[in-house]
């Protein structure tokens, strides 16, 4: 994100489930998000292409890197929003999408996220919110490239695409469910 935006008292969240279309779609509905950016992170790979991350071999994993408004939405709910819209708890996957690229990552740009990103992944699991246990990464945030202009909006250009359809489609069904109070829409 560029640093102008960053300085009017808003904050960035780096996450990856999976495919980035995905996690695009879904934050973009949240009310607080001001803008969501596809792209890759994670791996030590400089200015990496769609095509070398989809080999697996770059270490970057396919996210987003998400603009919000703290007084909006905390980081807490973002997250909260990131845990019920993937499945984090298969590894490296997510779905059809095999592979490191597709893993379940929270890149924490300071300690605090680090840490709410800790409370939240333990409170999920003493909830026993899902039937196995999380595998989300709670890593360092390092670098984030942005992914090509095809990528970006890709589930409001493409919604009868088969892939937006079948996967994407489903997720803001239930976002819309689960979150009503949170979309930008209600």
């Amino acid at each position: 994100m560029d640093k102008v935006e960053l300085d009017n008292c808003l904050e960035v969240a780096t996450l990856s489930s999976g495919c980035f279309w995905c996690t695009e779609a879904v934050f973009q509905e949240i009310k607080g998000v001001v803008k969501v950016e596809p792209g890759y992170s994670g791996g030590s790979m400089l200015n990496p292409t769609y095509e070398q991350v989809s080999t697996g071999t770059t270490g970057h994993a396919e996210a987003v890197q998400i603009l919000f408004d703290p007084i909006i939405i905390s980081f807490r709910e973002v997250l909260k929003i990131f845990f019920a819209t993937h499945d984090p708890t298969t590894l490296n996957r997510q779905g059809a999408d095999v592979g490191h690229q597709y893993r379940s990552a929270i890149f924490y740009h300071n300690e605090e996220q680090k840490a709410i990103a800790e409370e939240v992944i333990e409170e999920l699991t003493s909830e026993k919110i899902f039937n196995s246990p999380i595998v989300t990464e709670v890593v360092p945030f390092k670098a984030f490239y942005k992914a090509e202009d095809y990528h970006r909006d890709y589930f409001k250009k493409h919604p009868q695409q088969p892939y937006c359809r079948v996967v994407i489609s489903p997720k803001i069904a239930k976002l819309r469910k689960k979150f009503q109070s949170k979309l930008k829409s209600s």
